[in-house]
């Protein structure tokens, strides 16, 4: 096994696991939403650990899906590698017809950083990892940086932080699609502040940084993965100019 090999099988997994969804989507139909997001969940977990308990057998897996006592395995808290995955990032968005911004993520974490990572956004036909990290676009001076937010929820610190810096805000659904926007070229950044878990951000952090993009807590403090408790709460992830603006605007809000 090799470096290169842990890139590949991100990107391999993410990206098979995303075409079975595919499929699972157009069998099932839109009709009974609640029965296609528990469905696509399913699914992709049970693919993903299977594929990682007989690939690497002696790594840990966190999932989103894990059961309670899973995700509580003392074994994961000593081990040195541990995969942490969303087997599908942004459910509200995958049982409504017409909406590509969900995905699967693959992560890897190695003794304290993240190693490798994948997201699949599988309808709109791409995979974005570690094995060959996007190109940041360049900051358009001029132009008005743009913020992936909820499309549902977004928060009114975010409001009020795009108000203090001259932002637009951007609904976006998954926060992998969100991240990967940045990545893209769609939006320039994207702040949460709302509540999330490792298995949210850890493979599309691990593809940002890969590509230069800035990723942080949003008090500046790094972000940590494999802990006992997986919640991670807040996030601040942008292309590397514009940080230092959203830093000082946050620490305005809050003082």
């Amino acid at each position: 096994m090799t470096i290169r090999d842990d890139h590949v099988l991100a990107a391999d997994l993410a990206t098979e696991a995303g075409e079975k969804l595919l499929a699972l989507r157009e069998k099932t139909g839109f009709d009974e939403p609640s029965v296609l997001r528990k469905e696509g969940d399913t699914a992709s977990h049970l693919f993903l650990t299977d594929a990682l308990a007989r690939l690497r057998p002696s790594d840990s897996v966190l999932s989103e899906e894990a059961t309670q006592q899973e995700r509580l395995d003392p074994r994961r808290l000593t081990a040195e590698r541990v995969w942490i995955v969303d087997p599908l990032d942004g459910t509200r968005e995958f049982a409504e017809e017409g909406r590509a911004d969900w995905a699967v993520h693959v992560a890897l974490w190695e003794r304290g950083t993240l190693t490798a990572g994948a997201v699949a956004l599988p309808a709109q036909g791409r995979t974005l990892s570690t094995l060959e990290p996007p190109v940041l676009p360049a900051v358009q001076a001029a132009a008005r940086p743009r913020i992936a937010v909820s499309r549902t929820r977004p928060p009114e610190f975010v409001q009020n932080l795009a108000h203090l810096v001259g932002a637009d805000l951007v609904p976006i659904g998954s926060a992998g699609a969100k991240i990967s926007a940045v990545l893209t070229g769609e939006v320039e950044a994207y702040v949460h502040a709302g509540g999330q878990y490792e298995w949210d951000s850890a493979a599309p952090v691990a593809v940002a940084l890969a590509s230069g993009a800035y990723a942080s807590r949003i008090d500046g403090s790094p972000l940590v993965y494999n802990q006992v408790d997986p919640s991670l709460p807040d996030i601040l992830v942008s292309l590397p100019g514009l940080a230092p603006t959203l830093l000082a605007g946050i620490r305005d809000l809050h003082r």
